[in-house]
């Protein structure tokens, strides 16, 4: 019995002999197998729809297998040496919608080549994707400011390919900066992470590619109203093949509706809409690009060893000129730039060894940097300001089966993080450098068990970080507990310990131009500290007959977090001080599927409240991300070649500080208790549509359309306040409108 058979058992599921061989009938082939891989191995039924190549694609994702075509008509199937150990257990398929798979380690896994579609996307934006799980979502709509159960983005470990990224966006966080159309899985944990992890006390996000050869030669290329991408797997040789994927915009070249509306989103608050006082805005010119490339290089050795390396760059740039007349009606110009751009790299080396023994080697590279360049000319000022992140990483583990039921694996890990800050000012002159590094050495070990019959699943783990830079050594215990309790009902218990040394702080709001004003800053031991975090959560689920009702409740605490990284723009907004938050909360959600149609709907319940020692008297005060009430309802009809999404979003207001009555000096805001009062309500309608229909034989192509906020509603989502001349201003940072988004693909 190999750890297969974990995969996919559950009721209601065909072998998978039996769907080979109405494969076999179908598409007059013939697999070649060892029929022993293949004992006790069931999936959902495959949708009949579906060809050959997309069959087998969804029965690789599933189950690991690998097919192999040895001519047109016979294929073999062998195991992945590389996928046999350490693999869990999916026990919801469908979650949501076609290719969201949760496991019995609490992760949710995102299979993007099953993915069907969400409402609102008619791509797989990996970032947008999670957006639609419970506890997961952007109170400002940005994928780079991605909030999971009340904690900022900063906290949450986003790793692609192995790479700890530390930019996830293009144009400036309203789309994902990873191309979906190589991505594999996406992997998301909001508790009970692995050991294997550290570094993000929020949540994990493991972003990867294709692993695994498909000797042929595939690809595609595709275009909407943002920009143009393609992708392509190309074999070299029986053991080698490479991948590609490339993305650009022409939103330098060609303005669009979904551009207009999301430069009005962006750009509406920031220092380059703001002119000055004594000045009239005549004209402005902004030339504003993104673009992403990726590469992965696999190499299979032999039957129990491979490498892959992977490469990828991340690019966003905007020029902006702005043209002003004075009170003497002469012309002046100010000229601005911001880029912000990724580098990565990552080589790993994994062997399959005998008596069920399994290793790795990793090594990684993360560069990030973001610089802009601001000229005022009126006033004579030219400011620098640039902010860049250096991580390299190696990480070695080692595990085994023990037998059929159990697994342990233990490791280490090293990371290097070197953080530069540099701000340079022309009249008057000031010049700051800074670069701060910390190194970590940590060891972790879990063991994972099934009981006999498979219905008890436990993980424990632990992980022992010592902070070279910091002097101090960290135990971080983790487990995750999933008991079937009948054919329909499952309780889940999850906990974690966790800790962070970097994070992201504000120091003024229109630094790097009011646009990306959060620099990434380490842990010193002073102002500072390390983060740290607790969390365990309950859940209950029955799943049976198309019909999954789940209902998690959670605790939540961060410890060490600065004033600086939480955005205030109240009495706050320049204070220095360390405090706390923490969050309590349930999440609700009920799923319905039915031959063509699957329809959900998600709430969640939560408190998130501040305590800061210096500030508010050390008493709670809500968080600038709570948001109360969270509601989702969702629909998607999926038949033949139509797939239809629809969607209703709503949550209570954010939380902001409102002027205090009693104004008395006008040179300064007099605030009333922090965050006292609430937004309006946010509402947002999403559709989307795509249709698939094939050109030849071998190439399909697929059209899209989708509108955001389909009855353009106006939602407010962040509210502050300025004094201008003793009078104060009220500032409202609106949401996106109506916008709308075509796309077109053709594959191969």
């Amino acid at each position: 019995m190999t750890s297969l058979t974990a995969i996919c058992q559950s009721e209601d599921k065909t072998p998978v002999e039996d769907i080979l061989s109405h494969l076999e009938n179908k598409f007059e082939v013939k697999f070649s197998y060892e029929p022993k891989i293949l004992k006790h191995l069931k999936i959902d039924e495959l949708d009949d729809n579906l060809s050959l190549n997309e069959a087998l694609d969804y029965i690789t994702l599933i189950t690991k297998l690998n097919f192999v075509r040895l001519n047109d008509r016979f294929i073999a199937i062998k195991l992945n040496t590389e996928n046999i150990q350490y693999l869990e257990e999916v026990v919801v398929t469908n979650f949501l919608t076609k290719g969201i798979f949760k496991t019995n380690t609490g992760a949710v896994s995102v299979k993007t080549k099953a993915f069907d579609i969400l409402p609102g996307l008619i791509e797989p934006d990996v970032l947008q994707i999670i957006q639609n799980l419970p506890g997961i979502l952007s109170v400002d709509e940005r994928i780079s400011n991605i909030n999971v159960r009340g904690g900022t983005n900063d906290q949450n470990l986003i790793l692609y390919e192995g790479i700890r990224m530390y930019q996830s966006g293009h144009f400036f966080g309203l789309i994902s900066a990873f191309n979906p159309y190589l991505t594999d899985d996406i992997k998301i944990s909001k508790n009970g992470t692995s050991a294997i992890y550290g570094n993000g006390v929020s949540s994990t996000f493991e972003i990867n590619n294709t692993n695994d050869l498909s000797n042929n030669l595939n690809g595609g290329i595709g275009t909407n109203l943002l920009n143009v991408d393609g992708f392509a797997r190309i074999p070299l040789s029986k053991k080698t093949e490479v991948q590609l994927s490339a993305r650009r915009s022409f939103t330098d070249l060609f303005a669009s509706a979904t551009y207009d509306s999301y430069f009005e989103r962006i750009f509406s608050d920031s220092q380059l809409n703001a002119a000055n006082n004594n000045n009239r805005l005549f004209a402005l010119n902004e030339r504003f690009l993104f673009y992403d490339f990726n590469l992965k290089f696999l190499y299979d050795i032999d039957n129990s060893s491979n490498l892959r390396v992977n490469l990828l760059n991340i690019y966003n740039n905007l020029n902006y000129n702005q043209t002003f007349t004075n009170s003497s009606n002469n012309f002046q110009e100010t000229r601005s730039r911001l880029n912000q751009v990724s580098y990565g790299a990552s080589i790993k080396y994994s062997k399959a060894f005998k008596n069920n023994m399994f290793g790795s080697v990793e090594a990684y590279y993360s560069n990030y940097d973001l610089d802009a360049q601001n000229n005022d000319i009126s006033n004579a000022q030219s400011l620098q300001q640039e902010n860049k992140v250096e991580d390299y990483g190696l990480r070695f583990d080692i595990s085994k089966r023990t037998n059929d039921n159990t697994t342990v694996r233990s490791g280490y890990q090293f990371n290097e993080v070197g953080v530069t800050n540099l701000e340079n000012v022309l009249n008057p002159d000031f010049t700051s450098l800074t670069k701060e590094i910390v190194r970590t050495h940590a060891i972790f070990g879990e063991t994972e068990h099934f009981s006999e019959s498979r219905n008890t699943y436990l993980r424990l783990g632990a992980r022992i970080s010592y902070f070279e830079k910091l002097k101090e050594l960290v135990l971080e215990p983790r487990f995750a507990f999933n008991q079937k309790l009948t054919d329909a009902f499952r309780l889940e218990i999850l906990g974690e310990l966790k800790s962070q040394t970097i994070s992201q702080i504000i120091d003024l709001q229109q630094d790097f131009l009011g646009i990306e004003k959060r620099r990434w800053r380490l842990s010193n031991g002073e102002d500072l500290p390390l983060i740290k975090s607790q969390q365990i959560s309950l859940g209950l689920s029955y799943n049976k007959n198309d019909l999954l009702i789940s209902l998690e409740g959670y605790y939540k605490n961060v410890e060490n977090i600065s004033a600086r990284s939480q955005g205030f723009q109240n009495q706050f907004q320049f204070s220095n001080d360390i405090g706390s938050f923490t969050i309590t909360g349930i999440d609700f959600l009920i799923n319905k599927r039915f031959n063509n149609l699957s329809t959900w709907f998600s709430y969640t319940l939560s408190n998130n409240d501040y305590i800061f020692e210096n500030l508010n008297s050390s008493s709670k005060f809500p968080n600038v991300v709570d948001l109360t009430h969270v509601a989702n309802l969702s629909l998607n009809y999926n038949h033949k070649n139509l797939k239809v999404g629809l969607a209703v979003n709503w949550h209570s207001g954010r939380p902001y500080t409102s002027p205090s009555e009693n104004q008395q000096n006008i040179n300064i805001i007099a605030y009333d208790r922090p965050n006292n009062a609430r937004l309006n309500d946010y509402l947002r309608t999403d559709i989307s549509a795509i249709y698939s229909f094939k050109i030849s034989n071998k190439i399909k192509a697929e059209a899209g359309a989708s509108i955001w906020n389909l009855f353009d509603q106006n939602n407010i989502i962040n509210r502050y306040y300025t004094l201008d001349n003793g009078i104060i201003n009220e500032i409202d940072n609106k949401a996106l409108d109506f916008t709308p988004n075509l796309s077109f693909r053709v594959k191969f």
